[in-house]
């Protein structure tokens, strides 16, 4: 049922992207190899060994066709982001990529002279390879990299951004990365960790450092499925439901937006499934009480991606990753939409309950959503009012989130993430399928 009402004036509309689905010229004007290079260029690993070293040539043709395309769409915001590889060919700041920060800057102006707001990721998945293979994400000393890096950013790029984001999804980036698609066990945990770290460290750097001359906010991208219970006259599957959003969102979002700790039933699942295992400590890392003050409110607003919702039940199974975990399951209901993507239904439900949440959770924070959208079912075309159908009910539960539990979403940016067929602009061109990662 759509519900009639207005959404606040300060209500902003943008679009979303990321370097590797987006830039191609992968070996260009001295960048390094990312993972995603170097992971792609395998056989075997992509469909049809297709890579991004073209993807969309966004580095090339950017300030021509994708810039006429944000200004045709009138949209007030533009979320991009940088590419570590591109700026740090060897991930550190003794050999800076001048070619790679001018092409960011090009494009900064080019924006600023549209009406276009920058909204800057600092980190989303790229990573460089020459840190890969010193331990990347598992290996602590990557935070310092992570805050020499986000410096050498706020130094150059700071005196007209006024948006930042460190890093986007620390859940896809510890789970699939290093669990689900890798070694499920204590990886995503230490990874998760030293992401949370990493955060803290550039959200102090750039308030104490930068805040007082530049006046811009940043804080970092959670996302987050919303689960509802398969059962829902059943207390079990009511608990597992919780749990899965507590092990999916709020793995991430309670240190930093909360108290600076994880959450209890995580705390207290992982330690009883650790003591099963014989392990003699948990595999959640814990923070020490000077760690926890320093991450709690390292925020400026509450950076969300949502795009759909599972049914949860209890399931107590001996997977090690993160929700096999928590004990829980998930199925879908055959009556949501599909999309593209196996994973995607259309939930628009879903949406207006974890905003609730979230103020709930978390004591009203403003709120960005930063990303959402819907990847096609096949080579449609321009033939897609179910696109126009997802994007106006999703909006229309924002709405009702705003008029129903006064939320503070008068700073909320729609954008659309889904680069796969899932974006609002089609260009009628040959797209190499590594581009399209989500």
């Amino acid at each position: 049922m759509y519900f009639c009402g207005t959404l606040p004036d300060d209500f902003t509309w943008g679009m979303s992207s990321f370097t590797y689905q987006i830039e191609g010229g992968c070996d260009e004007d001295g960048k390094g190899p990312s993972i995603w290079d170097n992971f792609t260029h395998i056989p075997g690993n992509v469909k049809n060994n297709e890579t991004g070293d073209i993807a969309f040539d966004s580095y090339n043709k950017l300030l021509e066709k994708d810039l006429a395309s944000l200004r045709a769409l009138q949209v007030s915001h533009y979320r991009f982001s940088i590419s570590w590889p591109c700026v740090l060919p060897d991930g550190t700041t003794k050999h800076v990529n001048e070619a790679g920060l001018n092409y960011y800057e090009r494009l900064i102006d080019a924006l600023l002279a549209s009406n276009i707001k920058p909204q800057v990721t600092i980190y989303h998945w790229d990573l460089l390879q020459a840190l890969q293979n010193v331990g990347e994400w598992e290996n602590e000393t990557i935070v310092q990299r992570f805050k020499e890096y986000a410096e050498l950013l706020f130094q150059r790029l700071g005196d007209k951004v006024k948006f930042w984001l460190t890093i986007n999804e620390h859940y896809v980036i510890a789970n699939l990365g290093y669990g689900i698609f890798a070694r499920p066990g204590k990886a995503p945990y230490i990874v998760g960790h030293n992401l949370i770290k990493a955060h803290a460290e550039v959200w102090h750097l750039y308030n104490e450092t930068y805040h007082p001359k530049q006046g811009g906010l940043i804080s970092i991208t959670i996302n987050s499925d919303w689960a509802e219970p398969r059962n829902p006259n059943k207390q079990e599957d009511i608990d597992a439901a919780r749990r899965y959003v507590q092990f999916y969102g709020g793995w991430f979002a309670r240190p930093i937006f909360k108290n600076g700790d994880y959450n209890e039933v995580m705390k207290t699942r992982i330690w009883e499934r650790s003591l099963a295992q014989g392990l003699s400590t948990s595999r959640l890392p814990e923070f020490t009480e000077s760690e926890q003050q320093s991450i709690k409110g390292t925020f400026d607003f509450f950076g969300f991606n949502h795009y759909t919702t599972i049914l949860a039940y209890n399931l107590n199974h001996p997977c090690l990753e993160p929700l096999g975990t928590a004990g829980v399951a998930s199925v879908t209901d055959r009556s949501w939409l599909d999309s593209g993507s196996f994973w995607l239904k259309v939930t628009p439900f879903g949406f207006r309950k974890i905003l609730r949440w979230i103020k709930e959770e978390y004591d009203n924070p403003p709120i960005y959503v930063t990303e959402n959208g819907i990847s096609e079912c096949g080579d449609l075309g321009l033939t897609d009012t179910w696109r126009i159908h997802y994007y106006k009910s999703y909006i229309n539960e924002a709405l009702k989130a705003y008029c129903q539990y006064y939320l503070l979403l008068f700073n909320v940016s729609y954008s659309s993430g889904q680069l796969g067929g899932g974006g609002e602009v089609v260009f009628f061109q040959a797209v190499p399928t590594a581009a399209l990662l989500t």
